[in-house]
């Protein structure tokens, strides 16, 4: 498994934005896709948005496409989510999480897919 630890969470109005990191240690980073997932209250955890291993192919849930971009670094293992044009359903919970497999070759949207999870960080948009 590989560590994560998420950041740059926090409280903003509507329309805002907030970039979200995630640091990776332990297993190789850059053989294993990333994605971000979020969790509102009462809500199940669903995806946000995902990159391949090498960075190269993103994918992005459809509430989020065309706000919210993911970003991988490789060399500096780290997965970025900025999210611009912030709604209040945009509030939750958001987790990383790297996939179990390495070199997939497509994003996975499935939880079961990922082994490895960040301990969260709160995003609150006030309308």
């Amino acid at each position: 498994q590989v560590q994560l630890v998420e950041s740059g969470g926090g409280l903003v109005q509507a329309g805002g934005s907030l970039r979200l990191s995630c640091a990776a240690s332990g297993r190789t980073f850059s053989r294993h896709n990333m994605a971000w997932f979020r969790q509102a209250p009462g809500k199940e955890r669903e995806f946000v948005a995902g990159i391949k291993w090498s960075g190269g192919n993103t994918y992005a849930a459809g509430s989020v496409k065309g706000r919210f971009t993911i970003s991988k670094d490789n060399a500096q293992n780290t997965v970025y989510l900025q999210m611009n044009s912030l709604k209040p359903e945009d509030t939750a919970v958001y987790y990383c999480a790297a996939d179990r497999l390495a070199y997939r070759v497509v994003v996975s949207t499935t939880i079961n897919d990922y082994d490895s999870w960040g301990q969260g960080t709160q995003v609150t948009v006030s309308s």
